[in-house]
């Protein structure tokens, strides 16, 4: 902090603007930290106040114009890929707009003050085709808000912070332990997700080429073909193996009453480590069902050069969006 105090002195409005816009892009770096600093700057006058804030909310604001701009253009990919640290991406996605939907543009004000949702709300609006004006408009408020509020605290607690700033310089050995804290914590979340999730990998898989054998050989009489992939991901020109059906892992508890028990269900999904389709394989095989897994899901039976078939617009199911 030491070091970014020095920086806004030295180089002002620039490393405020880069930093926040860096944050709202979605990097890991402390734009509220640059922002208490930077009103500590303005009270001690080495900055203008207006000047400063209006460099924050400007880089804010192109950041999160750029991430809505790709969440209008490339939809459900953007979100997927944020959503990477999930163990389940596909629901992460479903699960992230269904909450932005219910919550309402509102959500925009107060985005920036809460972590992970403030990289997800500009992408999220685009996808969900907020009007760019209305969205703009609610960005501003909140990027404002944000703002002023850190940029506030800097300004009244000038003489706390440069405290804040010695106590770092004596606090290196504590800091060092939060940190070591902080990546047990991370390690220890991901070893309880790898334990609830612990079932999915013993569900037995089929390699793509076994299949593709076996529907040669037998047809789809004896064989179920599903297509578990989360809704969100169904658009104009999607396609599956054909004569797949598609199973909501979501609803899964009234679908299941369903499903034939005569035959072998195949399942696949998009997600990484066949995670969705694993983990609905497990319930089904618990349920008294015959349940394996496709390796590699969807992509492995595009590269090995099998048929696929365009989704039919009774299976398209689309989520909510502002415009309507």
């Amino acid at each position: 902090m030491n070091d970014l105090l020095s920086l806004i002195v030295h180089h002002g409005y620039m490393v405020i603007s880069v930093v926040v816009f860096a944050e709202a892009i979605g990097v890991p770096v402390p734009g509220a930290v640059a922002l208490v600093a930077g009103g500590a700057a303005v009270a001690s006058r080495d900055l203008n106040g207006p000047a400063a804030v209006l460099f924050a909310v400007a880089a804010m604001l192109l950041a999160d114009s750029l991430l809505y701009v790709l969440g209008s253009r490339t939809g459900w990919v953007i979100l997927k890929f944020l959503c990477r640290i999930s163990i389940d991406p596909e629901t992460c996605v479903l699960r992230s707009a269904e909450s932005f939907y219910k919550r309402g543009r509102t959500t925009l004000v107060v985005a920036k003050f809460i972590p992970g949702v403030s990289t997800m709300a500009a992408p999220l609006a685009g996808s969900m085709k907020m009007p760019f004006l209305q969205f703009l408009g609610l960005d501003f408020l909140g990027a404002s808000a944000y703002a002023l509020a850190y940029g506030a605290v800097g300004f009244v607690f000038r003489d706390f912070v440069a405290k804040i700033v010695s106590g770092f310089r004596t606090a290196g050995h504590a800091v060092e332990i939060v940190i070591i804290i902080a990546v047990i914590g991370f390690v220890g979340y991901r070893v309880s997700l790898y334990w609830k999730h612990r079932g999915d990998r013993v569900v037995p898989r089929i390699q793509v080429a076994a299949l593709a054998a076996k529907l040669k050989a037998e047809g789809l009489e004896k064989i179920l073909l599903a297509d578990v992939r989360s809704h969100g991901y169904y658009s104009a020109g999607a396609v599956r193996i054909p004569g797949a059906i598609r199973i909501e892992p979501n609803n899964l508890s009234a679908e299941i009453k369903q499903f034939p028990r005569d035959k072998d269900m195949y399942l696949y999904c998009t997600c990484r480590s066949e995670a969705t389709s694993a983990s609905v394989a497990h319930l089904l095989r618990t349920s008294g069902f015959s349940a394996f897994v496709i390796v590699g899901g969807l992509a492995a039976w595009r590269r090995a050069g099998n048929p696929l078939e365009t989704v039919p617009a009774t299976d398209v199911v689309h989520l909510p969006t502002f415009s309507r």
